[in-house]
């Protein structure tokens, strides 16, 4: 007769806590989260929603007190307006180029610039640094009359090398090449120094094609800085031949009672076109440029 071993009972294993209370308490803080990110949003696109609609109303809908979101009377004469008696034809060329000649410069002399600070080795490197550092603190209004003076001085006033000279290197933009060109590795440089490559031959084929997203950074904020610009070219263009849309739409915002809103919103909105264009183009290596340039030191 075969004898059964008999087994000591497993350890009980305890009950795992209720979780209906948790998930509910997590529910409900996502809710309010959901709903103060919505809340935010609409803060955020409700006055460019406003602008949008707005130019499709005559000028009396838009002074119409209380104010309506959706046009009573839609009409496009704002837009034909715009096109047709403002030369706006003069004023976007001259926005494109000021803005693109800005941009391309930016992107290459902010890059040679952030090259030398983070890669090369010459006496006041650091004191360099500092001053870039510095200028970000100043307030650009600050320095408006000693750059118009200057600017006026080389005969540079009322054209385009008066718009387009003084930003061609903006401090910010050396700060950004310099944080992400300081995070390259040295053995690249090096290797290529040692078949025998110059600095500028290292820049444009080493350095440069490992900046793609820094470079779009720099890229897009500077062309929004300068289409966007209102008060530098108001000082410097003092013939409608030179002015850009900002300072042209202006001529339709003197006095309250003079201003033509719906044409302002009409050319608010062709403003911001371009803007959104590139920046949906370029959205995904604007967010990559910005996360990978970090505080390096």
């Amino acid at each position: 007769m075969s004898s059964v071993a008999t087994r000591a009972p497993a350890p009980a294993r305890p009950a795992p806590p209720p979780t209906r209370g948790r998930r509910r308490s997590g529910g409900g803080r996502q809710w309010w989260i959901y709903a103060v990110l919505i809340i935010g949003l609409f803060i955020a696109v409700a006055p460019f929603l406003w602008m949008l609609l707005s130019s499709f109303k005559p000028d009396a809908e838009v002074r119409q007190v209380p104010p309506t979101w959706w046009p009573e009377n839609p009409t496009l004469d704002n837009y034909r307006d715009l096109f047709q008696r403002l030369n706006f034809p003069r004023f976007f060329a001259n926005s494109v180029i000021v803005a693109t000649a800005v941009t391309l410069g930016n992107m290459v002399f902010c890059t040679m610039l952030g090259y030398a600070l983070a890669k090369l080795q010459f006496p006041g490197r650091r004191t360099l640094f500092g001053l870039v550092l510095s200028m970000l603190m100043i307030p650009t209004v600050a320095t408006f009359v000693p750059l118009f003076v200057l600017v006026s001085n080389f005969g540079l006033a009322n054209t385009f090398g008066g718009l387009i000279l003084p930003f061609l290197a903006a401090p910010l933009g050396v700060f950004i090449m310099r944080q992400y060109i300081l995070g390259l590795p040295d053995e690249l440089l090096d290797a290529a120094r040692i078949d025998g490559a110059g600095e500028f031959r290292i820049l444009a084929t080493v350095v440069v094609p490992l900046c793609g997203p820094p470079l779009a950074t720099l890229g897009v904020l500077t062309f929004f800085a300068q289409w966007n610009n209102f008060l530098w070219p108001l000082v410097v263009a003092q013939t409608e031949d030179k002015y850009t849309l900002p300072v042209a739409l202006a001529l339709y915002a003197i006095g309250q009672n003079n201003a033509r809103f719906g044409l302002l919103m009409a050319g608010a909105v062709v403003i911001i076109i371009p803007v959104l264009i590139i920046f949906a183009v370029l959205q995904r290596y604007v967010v990559q440029g910005i996360a990978v340039t970090g505080l390096k030191d």
